[in-house]
């Protein structure tokens, strides 16, 4: 699998925290799953999301098997201290436990990584506006056992603002700072900026040192699997874990 591509978080974190967002190349998945999903949810065969799966593993020489999730843009939180035995229904995982796969996976909403300044711990959380909306960023940064302002934060690849329009309901459940929100094509409708948003959230709890990625899960269809722009469609993974 020579040229995997990732995209890795671009922070501050110790050279032992590794954490990267899959993209959709060099996987043997076809049609709209082409080529590397790993969804096991979305309609793909059952026996080519295992194979991508244990291709990433061994790719990258991961210490174990991610941790899949059950997602369901809740504010449930796992944390591991041992491989998973059943998959976890959660949308953000957690663990203290070098070796241990984090993981979630995304096709459009943000991956939000999280470490401490000594990569002490990890998170990695599926945030959609929904859980965005419900405190799963908070809940997640009051889970990690140091203080907030000892925290790094990285987004990686999400729908961008230009590509995300929702209705005023949605701006209503997720509030937020009037420079995160834009006009849409009609009067009931914003472009929501889900980077400055999870910013915003994070700031208010004392989360200071945040960065996020660039890329544009809607614009970049060689990259990445979007499910506005596609409908069905794979999913990308975000994994962190503590190199041991």
């Amino acid at each position: 699998m020579t040229g995997m591509k990732v995209i890795p978080a671009q922070w501050a974190a110790p050279a032992h925290i590794k954490a990267f967002t899959t993209t959709r190349g060099s996987g043997v998945s076809t049609g709209q799953f082409s080529a590397l999903n790993l969804g096991a949810h979305v309609g793909d065969a059952v026996e080519n999301v295992a194979t991508n799966r244990r291709l990433v593993q061994t790719h990258f020489d991961l210490p174990n098997e991610p941790v899949w999730l059950d997602q369901v843009h809740g504010t449930q939180i796992v944390k591991l201290t041992e491989p998973a035995s059943e998959i976890p229904t959660a949308d953000a995982a957690t663990t203290l436990t070098p070796g241990l796969v984090c993981c979630v996976m995304t096709a459009d909403c943000m991956p939000l990584f999280l470490t401490d300044q000594l990569g002490s711990q990890v998170a990695v959380v599926h945030a959609g506006w929904r859980g965005m909306a419900a405190g799963i960023i908070e809940k997640t940064v009051a889970a990690m056992q140091v203080a907030p302002a000892q925290l790094l934060a990285w987004a990686g690849p999400t729908i961008s603002a230009d590509h995300f329009e929702v209705g005023l309901e949605v701006r209503k459940e997720l509030g937020g700072p009037d420079h995160a929100w834009s006009a849409g094509k009609t009067d009931d409708k914003e472009h929501a900026d889900l980077y400055r948003l999870a910013g915003a959230r994070l700031a208010a709890v004392g989360v200071e040192n945040y960065a996020h990625c660039n890329d544009c899960t809607y614009v970049n269809e060689n990259d990445f699997f979007s499910h506005r722009r596609d409908g069905q469609s794979g999913r990308l993974a975000s994994v962190i874990y503590i190199d041991r």
